[in-house]
């Protein structure tokens, strides 16, 4: 039985491909199984051997700022299997969000790209002015997992130990996205993530005749669990580009005979727009993080030629909780993010009880336990049966399967009117020249919250009122009235989080103006 993360080791894979690097990288290379257990053991040795032992005990917390790479899986593995907590970190960040997540963390070493220190990486800088924290440096060679820091103490040697972690060992640690608040810390465990692996392996029957294309950053449990873990649990391979690239992504996935890859919507939008001259053969596609609109959907199946698969995930569940199934094994509805995968789904109100629609709730064993040092979080997200409250609302169709209407903080209260911004989303993507879109609530003197929208345009246009009046006939003939965006801004960009999901609560911020003040201008 699969509980920790050296399960992947412990199938019969070791002379299986493991990890490709691709031409479009640096240092391309390919790894077996084997080939990679040998480098993560090779890593631990180099980096106890550079680090007081001190700092490497079990249940220190380990950051890794570092984009994905071959580095980043050998030292995320190598962490976990040292029984210490991986704390990845978006490359990104600026030197105030490091030292946010280095305090939260508590940890004590930071492994960052090489030439880093020497050029006071954001991260770095954090660190030193954090104290106590050991930076180091890794890199692959092509042939061996380099390990540089200069705090090295001179003339240090470890031999290796046996790889023993435990199911109930926090293996990772992350951050919800603090959407609704300041970020909170969610520990998963062993146990947490080897569930959540199984769970994916059987929904989209992984194997080792499977290979993904990674394209999803794995800081973010999405790349890092379904798109890395999964697949490796499963004797799989995964590619590794340094970044999503629309120019490098079908070479790189036809060159590497690529059969899947799971992305959000973003993504496949983009995918749409710079189309492969000849498609691959593709067994799914899975699309997640992020509501899919259903023209987005059908216009995915219809170019790409293969079933696209909505999932719904929660960094707190240690990503998947629902999905759509293979077609072989039932249908797959756009509009609706599929079925519970291993856990289960209930439908309850604020008192915990079940009703048509409502807080979308899970219990199982890839659910964290509780968040990191905030028993009132904790408390406030379990109801007394277990179920954890994922902030979401929803209902299930006469099948069962799962339609998201909207975050619960998030919906737009107009004059007593529920709105929910996705099914508006939704609305306008299906509009033939909306590339983009998101609706989001504003404050209003007569109504409380009045309905705003901004959208990026496939083909750009001089008539910024002329698209507005379009666009609002549009939703117009497909919902009530009050459901139409009173404004809607065009612009060529969307404020995105570093995962590619839009960030609706900055919209407000980005382009609302309150009356007498000049109104924001359409990038174009």
């Amino acid at each position: 039985m699969s509980t920790t993360l050296h399960s992947i080791f412990e199938k019969q894979y070791s002379n299986e491909t493991a990890v490709i690097i691709p031409q479009s990288c640096a240092v391309p290379s390919t790894l077996s199984y084997q080939q990679l257990y040998r480098v993560i053991q090779d890593f631990s040795v180099k980096l106890a051997s550079v680090i007081p032992s001190g700092s490497l005990s079990p249940g220190q917390s380990v950051s890794i700022a570092y984009p994905n790479s071959l580095e980043f899986v050998i030292a995320f593995l190598g962490c976990g299997l040292m029984r210490l907590v991986a704390s990845p970190l978006n490359p990104t960040y600026t030197k105030d969000e490091f030292l946010f997540y280095l305090e939260d963390a508590k940890s004590t070493v930071m492994i960052v790209p090489p030439g880093s220190i020497k050029n006071n990486y954001a991260a770095v800088l954090a660190a030193q002015e954090r104290r106590g924290i050991r930076v180091v440096e890794i890199f692959w060679d092509g042939q061996e997992i380099q390990v540089f820091t200069p705090h090295a103490r001179a003339g240090s040697t470890v031999q290796h130990k046996a790889f023993q972690p435990q199911p109930q060992d926090v293996a990772l640690l992350l951050h919800t996205s603090g959407t609704t608040g300041r970020p909170k810390g969610v520990p998963l465990t062993h146990l947490n993530l080897a569930t959540s692996m199984k769970n994916i392996v059987k929904t989209y029957e992984l194997t080792q005749q499977d290979r993904t294309l990674l394209v999803m950053p794995l800081f973010h449990v999405h790349g890092l669990i379904c798109g890395l873990l999964s697949t490796f649990l499963s004797g799989g391979s995964v590619v590794i580009p340094q970044k999503f690239s629309a120019t490098h992504f079908w070479t790189d996935f036809k060159d590497t005979k690529c059969n899947w890859y799971t992305a959000v919507p973003t993504i496949h939008q983009i995918l749409l727009r710079n189309p492969p001259k000849q498609i691959p053969h593709i067994r799914f596609i899975r699309s997640c993080s992020s509501s899919l609109a259903p023209a987005t959907f059908h216009a995915i199946e219809e170019h790409f030629k293969a079933p696209v698969l909505e999932a719904y995930a929660m960094t707190e569940a240690a990503h998947q909780m629902t999905s759509n199934p293979l077609p072989k094994h039932g249908v797959h509805k756009p509009g609706s993010v599929g079925l519970g995968q291993g856990v289960e789904v209930a439908i309850l109100n604020d008192q915990g009880l079940p009703v048509a629609e409502g807080e979308v709730c899970i219990r199982g064993l890839n659910v964290t336990k509780g968040y990191l040092n905030n028993p009132k979080a904790t408390k406030e997200s379990f109801t007394k049966d277990g179920f954890f409250r994922t902030g979401d609302q929803g209902k299930k169709d006469k099948d069962g399967y799962v339609i998201l209407t909207g975050r619960i903080k998030e919906l737009i209260n107009r004059g007593g009117e529920k709105i929910s911004p996705l099914e508006v989303d939704a609305i306008m993507l299906s509009h033939p020249n909306v590339a983009e879109a998101v609706s989001f609530g504003v404050p209003d003197e007569m109504y409380g919250q009045e309905i705003h929208a901004a959208v990026v345009l496939k083909s750009s246009s001089s008539d910024v009122a002329a698209v507005e009046k379009e666009l609002q006939n549009h939703v117009n003939a497909k919902a009530a009235k009050f459901k139409v965006p009173k404004r809607i801004y065009v612009t060529d960009h969307l404020p995105k989080t570093g995962t590619g999901k839009i960030q609706r609560r900055k919209m407000v911020d980005v382009f609302f103006k309150p009356a007498g003040a000049n109104s924001p201008q359409a990038k174009l």
